[in-house]
């Protein structure tokens, strides 16, 4: 007997004719988080199993954890396909489990084994009423819902299910840039757009001195978080100070905050082009904040053909914490440090900008060239989970 980490797809069983691409996507994601473990991984187009160190299987439990496209896994005894193999493993199983009613459940891909799954079923059932003392079959609602998936040269046998994170594997979808702020929202979009398999790199404007280093390390924190997910993620710090103040000595006071926002999104387009990304992410949530309206956003969106994605755009609050608590960077959002787009307010922002109000302050000022310069200007870092010295490095 051996055990083995068995994993289910789940949402990757859907892909037909491109299941293969999304499968073998996956293994290299899973190959990438145990590396440095010693693990043996086996494939095909409905489970994969990891064979193991059973002293390292919570240190990769952990790992399994954090990569998408895993709908469930099990931790599986695995035995040869025989009845005698599986009958004494069932029971040496069971004997070790407290529970009064019990269910079995037969999967059987070999097509050619002596009996059929419903055969296999009423037989190891009978082993174990026959050898358990006091147990009771219960379809509907058992103590134990006791799982046989029996292949052509091995059985698995299993009594557990693990929640993973659904979704798809990173890198079956393309790059996008993300712009993340110090907030609570931004975060949650990258992670969900991660889940979706999109490859996420992110973008931070900065307004030094208006902003401060602590308010970067904050992103960096953020950013080393969310690198779990992807192993390692490109960080890119855009200096947006020259742009900003240009914004508020010559732009309508009310107007500010959308004309920053337009700049961002040029700059954004620019990068995209630039990094061959194909979308832009962002945290934005219908209606949060002035910027953030139907209206609002259909004039910051005129500045680019590039699409824009907005994860959480039809979330609630209370349910981006929720989010932002699980995947934990809520503690760290909240840290009392401001980005560019908090530290110049207005006290009256516009909610139903007009496009030809934004274009007559913009042109009182030469953010071609700003623009030009803050991207000749970029901090580039290549941010992981685990590089402690090269975090520190950063800053």
């Amino acid at each position: 007997m051996e055990r083995v980490i068995l994993i289910k797809y789940g949402e990757l069983t859907t892909k037909k004719g491109n299941r293969n691409f999304f499968v073998h996507t996956l293994t290299e994601n899973i190959k990438m988080k145990l590396k440095n473990y010693h693990v043996t991984i086996k494939k095909d187009l409905s489970r994969m199993s990891i064979s193991f160190d059973l002293e390292q299987m919570d240190e990769i439990l952990e790992k399994i954890n954090q990569v998408f496209g895993i709908h469930a896994y099990h931790i599986a005894h695995k035995v040869p396909s025989n009845i005698e193999d599986i009958k004494i493993e069932i029971l040496t199983m069971l004997k070790s489990i407290s529970f009064s009613t019990f269910k079995i459940e037969v999967k059987r891909s070999d097509k050619t084994f002596s009996m059929n799954s419903m055969e296999l079923e009423r037989f190891l059932g009978g082993v174990v009423l026959k050898n358990l003392e006091g147990k009771k079959v219960d379809v509907h609602h058992p103590d134990v819902l006791f799982k046989v998936e029996l292949c052509k040269d091995y059985t698995y046998l299993y009594t557990n299910s693990i929640k993973g994170l659904g979704g798809y594997p990173v890198g079956t979808q393309p790059k996008a840039l993300a712009m993340l702020s110090g907030g609570i929202d931004s975060p949650v979009a990258i992670y969900l757009a991660l889940k979706r398999g999109i490859k996420v790199d992110a973008v931070y404007f900065e307004a030094m001195p208006h902003t401060s280093i602590e308010a970067r390390e904050k992103v960096i924190s953020l950013t080393k978080k969310l690198a779990k997910y992807k192993n390692k993620i490109t960080l890119y710090v855009v200096p947006f100070t020259e742009i900003q103040e240009a914004i508020y000595k010559n732009g309508n006071s009310d107007y500010c905050i959308t004309i920053m926002r337009r700049m961002m999104y040029r700059i954004m387009d620019r990068l995209c082009k630039k990094n061959k990304a194909v979308a832009i992410i962002n945290g934005e949530s219908i209606g949060q904040v002035a910027s953030q309206t139907l209206n609002s956003m259909a004039v910051i969106n005129e500045v680019t053909k590039t699409p824009i994605i907005r994860p959480v755009a039809c979330l609630d609050k209370l349910e981006i914490i929720d989010i932002a608590k699980k995947i934990d960077t809520y503690e760290i959002s909240i840290l009392p440090f401001e980005d560019c787009c908090t530290v110049f307010v207005p006290k009256h922002p516009v909610i139903n900008p007009v496009l030809e109000e934004c274009l007559k302050s913009e042109e009182k000022f030469d953010y071609f060239e700003m623009i030009q310069k803050a991207i000749d200007n970029i901090l580039t870092f290549s941010i992981t989970e685990d590089d402690k010295k090269k975090y520190e490095d950063l800053l």
